[in-house]
C-alpha cells in the first residue's frame, strides 16, 4: 500500500520523521538504493509509487567537514536531490517535501533572515558548496511546479540537533561536537575545554523532533493554504524557533547539562563562520506551526540519548 517515502530515513532528520509517521513510512537502505544513481531512483519510485516523498537525505557536517570535503558536499547533494525531485515528477508522485538549510542565505543577511533574502548577497565561504546544492534543490522544486504544475514544497530549517545526530569528533556540527568534547573532558578530569571561535557568533537551534512535526504539518496543508501564505506556491519556508544564543551561551549551557565544572577556552584563531543566523519564522507560524521544545530541555534529552549510545558515536 502506498505511503510516504522518506529518503535518508537513517539520518537524524529522517529517523525523526519516521518516528512521527509510524506505519505510513516507506524506506530503502543505502545498500539497496544509491540515491546518486538516477536510474535506480527512478526504478524504485516507479515500483513503490509513494503518495509523497520527503527529501531528508543529505551529506551534512560542520565547518571542518564542509571545508575538507567540498566536492563531495556539492556533488552528493546535487545528485540525490535532482534524482529524487525528477523521479517524483516522472512517476506522478502527488507531493514532495525538500529539506534544505539556513546556510542558503547570504553571510551578512539582515536579521532575522526572511525567505526573500535568498540570492541577495555572498554566501559563507566555508559551506558555499553545500549551500549552492541546497539552493539548487529549491529552484528545482520551483521550476517543476512552474512548468509541470507539481506540488513540490521546500522547508529551510535552522541549525538542528537531537537524537541521531553525528557525534564524530572532527566532522560534526557545533552541538554534538561540543557535547562530545565536554563529556570527554568531564570523564577524563580535564580542567579546560577549547571551543572554536570567539564565542560571539549567534546561532538558532531547533530540535529535530520539532522539525519532524513541521514537515508533517506543511505536507498536510492544502495547495490553497500554501498559496495564500507564500508566492510563488512552493517558494521555500523557514523553520526555526525565532530566537538565538551566542556560542558562548551554548557552551555554558552544555557544560551545565553535562555537569562539567572546568574552564571553557575560546580559540579566536579558529573561524566563527557566519556572525549571526536567525530565521524569520513568521510564514510558518502563520501556517499554524510553532516550535515547542526549549533549548535546555532539548539539550538534556539529547545528552541522555548520547549517554545511551556513546560507544558507537565518537569514532
Amino acid at each position: 500500500m502506498p505511503g510516504i517515502y522518506v529518503a535518508g530515513h537513517n539520518g537524524m532528520v529522517g529517523s525523526a520523521i519516521c518516528r512521527h509517521l509510524g506505519s505510513e513510512v516507506l524506506t530503502a537502505k543505502k545498500s539497496e538504493l544509491d540515491l546518486r544513481d538516477q536510474a535506480a531512483v527512478s526504478s524504485f519510485l516507479a515500483e513503490s509509487r509513494p503518495d509523497a516523498v520527503i527529501v531528508a537525505a543529505a551529506r551534512v557536517g560542520g565547518i571542518h567537514a564542509n571545508d575538507t570535503y567540498p566536492a563531495e558536499f556539492i556533488y552528493d547533494n546535487l545528485m540525490m536531490e535532482a534524482n529524487l525531485i525528477h523521479g517524483a515528477w516522472q512517476t506522478g508522485c502527488e507531493k514532495l517535501l525538500f529539506l534544505g538549510s539556513s546556510c542558503i542565505y547570504p553571510k551578512f543577511s539582515d536579521q532575522p533572515i526572511s525567505e526573500e533574502s535568498l540570492l541577495t548577497g555572498l554566501l559563507e565561504p566555508t559551506n558555499e558548496p553545500y549551500a549552492i546544492a541546497k539552493i539548487a534543490g529549491i529552484k528545482l522544486c520551483e521550476s517543476y511546479n512552474r512548468q509541470y504544475g507539481t506540488d513540490f514544497r521546500s522547508l529551510m530549517p535552522t541549525n538542528l540537533y537531537g537524537p541521531g545526530d553525528n557525534f564524530h569528533a572532527a566532522d560534526s556540527h557545533v552541538i554534538p561536537a561540543l557535547m562530545g568534547r565536554i563529556h570527554e573532558a568531564k570523564a577524563g578530569g580535564e580542567t579546560s575545554v577549547t571551543v572554536w571561535g570567539t564565542g560571539n557568533a549567534m546561532r538558532e537551534f531547533l530540535h529535530v523532533d520539532d522539525l519532524a512535526g513541521a514537515c508533517l504539518h506543511v505536507l498536510g496543508l492544502s495547495r490553497m493554504e500554501l498559496e495564500e501564505a507564500i508566492e510563488p506556491m512552493c517558494s521555500h519556508i523557514n523553520v526555526g524557533t525565532g530566537s538565538d544564543v551566542t556560542i558562548r551561551q551554548l557552551a555554558e549551557t552544555l557544560a551545565r547539562v553535562v555537569g562539567y565544572e572546568g574552564e571553557l577556552v575560546f580559540d579566536s584563531e579558529k573561524p566563527d563562520g557566519t556572525p549571526r543566523k536567525l530565521l524569520d519564522v513568521s510564514k510558518i507560524n502563520g501556517l499554524g506551526w510553532e516550535a515547542s521544545i526549549g533549548l535546555d530541555e532539548g539539550l538534556a534529552s539529547t545528552y541522555a540519548w548520547f549517554l545511551e549510545n556513546q560507544a558507537t558515536l565518537r569514532s
